[in-house]
């Protein structure tokens, strides 16, 4: 099957990264939320973020208005019925990610590949709450979208071979890189990433090091381009809270404990920089560590 359609479900961070990927690479684009600020808000990015490549020579102008005449919005979930491909991005809890897909099902084309985006949930379990298991997978963009590389291929157990090879197709045609993962809780890169935050957290928690210092210490002693602290508080640290508790209840290890810390600051709602406060406070011109 050719995909020639996209509908992608949530304009947040990662939906309108990934409609603007798929726009620029040809493909249209419908782009779904509830909330027609979030719409307004995505298209202002993708905007932003089209103009960022122009400048830097990345795509020409031409190519900049041909993606945005790609993209149209609704509120109306039964509109991206006849696309070829869905992509969910939602929030990161199961319920909200199933009751999309029961929406969904019965205005979709029978050939209409359903896939999430989700960073650690089970892709066989949410396939069996579809009426098309076979051509359901999870396709995971990293943050950001239009700068990142790679993506992850999950297969859940009833995936076929056609629905993974017009999936790798896809990917291939974005200009990026194609990770096939098994389905294991948080897959590949968030099995290895939460637990290093969650980590660096309870450095924090029990008093070995400070933000700054934490932080620094990776940077400059492991090269990573960002801290552990700073990563978490520009992935939300909500997401990691979420993905460190499917960890720990997918896998019944004591290691992928959540660090309390962790927990506390969700609960206070700082969860990182789209609130302006994390482990570092943003509502000045430079962030502040907050402990």
């Amino acid at each position: 099957m050719e995909i020639k359609t996209v509908g992608v479900v949530g304009a947040g961070q990662m939906g309108n990264g990934i409609a603007h990927v798929f726009a620029v690479s040809g493909y249209e684009v419908v782009l779904n939320d509830i909330d027609q600020g979030a719409l307004d808000k995505a298209l202002s990015q993708i905007h932003k973020n089209l103009d960022r490549q122009v400048s830097r020579e990345k795509i020409t102008e031409d190519e900049r208005r041909a993606a945005l005449a790609r993209i149209s919005t609704t509120l109306k979930l039964p509109d991206l019925g006849q696309t070829d491909l869905v992509i969910e991005a939602a929030t990161e809890r199961e319920t909200v990610k199933v009751a999309i897909f029961e929406d969904l099902l019965p205005h979709l084309k029978p050939e209409t590949i359903l896939t999430s985006n989700t960073s650690s949930i089970s892709i066989t379990r949410l396939a069996s709450r579809t009426d098309r298991p076979e051509k359901f997978m999870g396709f995971h963009f990293m943050n950001p979208v239009p700068v990142m590389q790679l993506v992850e291929l999950i297969r859940g157990i009833a995936t076929d071979q056609p629905t993974y090879e017009a999936l790798h197709k896809v990917v291939e045609s974005l200009g990026k890189t194609a990770a096939t993962a098994e389905d294991f809780p948080a897959f590949i890169v968030n099995r290895i990433l939460m637990p290093m935050i969650n980590e660096a957290v309870y450095t924090l928690y029990e008093g070995v090091g400070s933000v700054k210092s934490i932080d620094e210490s990776l940077k400059l002693g492991a090269n990573h381009p960002m801290g552990p602290l700073e990563l978490a508080d520009f992935i939300g640290l909500d997401t990691c809270l979420a993905i460190m508790n499917v960890l720990h209840d997918g896998l019944a290890d004591t290691k992928y404990r959540p660090c309390p810390l962790l927990t506390k600051y969700v609960e206070a709602g700082w969860l990182g920089r789209k609130t302006d406060r994390g482990f570092y406070d943003y509502r000045g011109d430079t962030p502040v560590p907050t402990r």
